[in-house]
């Protein structure tokens, strides 16, 4: 599903989509699958990327994570798994705001340039545990599903509720 906005739908403060950043401790399933369905929905109207506190050393998501995006009609290309530390200092994005997906969000979350606003919207993981995988294909679907409610409802937020003030607020609601 494509959503479509006018240039008018882009908030008029900004000049820039508005950048969000998902984060979980290995940035290979949830974090990499709202990273896509964001950049989908969104539009052009945000920028999304995704990162991990201690991402997978090979880079790559886990393989059942991009088989439930492409199933999806999702796009893959680029995604990978990533340090947090990519998004630190000058040379990373403009991050507006970062959102924690870890279903425990015990993790101290590092602090980004700009004080992004921040939200947690926790999941749990779907590669966790030692079921066969047609078990955990099953969980990353719904994953998918449950992420995909929740990002079609954010990109549908108003230009008023995305403003600075309130980024965080209707994030996390």
């Amino acid at each position: 599903m494509r959503l479509s906005y006018s240039a008018s739908r882009i908030p008029s403060r900004m000049n820039r989509p508005l950048g969000v950043l998902f984060l979980c401790t290995h940035n290979s399933a949830r974090s990499i699958l709202a990273e896509a369905l964001l950049n989908q929905l969104g539009a052009g109207r945000f920028a999304a990327c995704s990162a991990g506190s201690s991402p997978r050393p090979d880079g790559r998501p886990n393989p059942l994570a991009l088989r439930t995006l492409a199933d999806a009609g999702i796009d893959t290309a680029g995604l990978r798994s990533k340090s947090g530390d990519e998004f630190l200092g000058p040379q990373g994005p403009p991050l507006d705001l970062v959102i924690t997906v870890c279903g425990n969000a015990g993790e101290a979350c590092p602090v980004f340039p700009g004080a992004p606003a921040r939200a947690h919207w926790g999941y749990d993981d779907p590669s966790a545990g030692d079921a066969p995988d047609e078990v955990k294909l099953a969980a990353f679907r719904d994953t998918l599903h449950q992420l995909r409610r929740r990002i079609e409802a954010f990109v549908n937020l108003p230009d008023a509720a995305l403003d600075r003030l309130s980024l965080e607020h209707s994030a996390r609601r």
